[in-house]
């Protein structure tokens, strides 16, 4: 019945295969064993699920690579329907208060801001941007829920409050990049965002 619904016998296996090891990459003639089809019908669905996006590739000692692509769209419906994972995606963090509460236990961070794939409609590529001098177990730890309750790896960089206020001030590409487009602002205790904000409405 899946089979029918996705295509292909080939095309559901290579889901499977894919979205059972997120994080992990597979050449050609592996994935062919692995999953015991016909390497030309492999390589044809592999075509299409790259044009989808729903897998990348890169090359590394003379060899493709695939893997699954966490950032896709459907990444987390398609990841339920082949893996049986109960995870589910949360709601943009706009609408969800529980996402301040795991910030609560991080102490020393002034500045986070959610993008990418935790706010709907942004094209950022970093989804948190946190800013401070956090302690490192604590945001992995932190960082490790969000990524178990969302389902997928999450793209974060931290920066210092200094190196942040100066790359604001000159208008970094990076931070205007994020602030930019749409994201939602978790945790400001020192008001940064609305100051700035203020001057450059005068």
């Amino acid at each position: 019945m899946i089979d029918a619904l996705f295509g292909s016998k080939t095309r559901v296996k290579l889901l499977h295969l894919f979205l059972s090891n997120p994080g992990k990459s597979f050449y050609v003639r592996e994935i062919t064993r692995l999953i015991d089809e016909q390497i030309n019908s492999v390589r044809r669905e592999l075509a299409n699920m790259l044009e989808v996006g729903v897998i990348t590739s890169d090359s590394a000692d003379n060899k493709l690579y695939y893997e699954v692509n966490q950032r896709y769209e459907h990444y987390v419906a398609l990841k339920a329907i082949f893996t049986g994972s109960s995870d589910q995606a949360l709601a943009p963090i706009e609408d969800d208060s529980s996402w301040h509460s795991l910030f609560e236990d991080v102490p020393s961070l002034n500045l986070v801001v959610a993008a990418g794939v935790l706010v709907k409609g942004s094209l950022s590529g970093v989804d948190l941007l946190l800013v401070g001098s956090p302690p490192a177990a604590k945001l992995k730890k932190v960082m490790k829920k969000i990524e178990s309750l969302e389902g997928r790896e999450l793209n974060y960089s931290v920066l210092s409050y200094d190196e942040f206020y100066y790359r604001l001030s000159i208008r970094d590409k990076f931070i205007t990049g994020i602030l930019s487009g749409k994201h939602s602002v978790l945790v400001d205790t020192d008001n940064i965002l609305k100051a700035t904000e203020k001057e450059e409405s005068k």
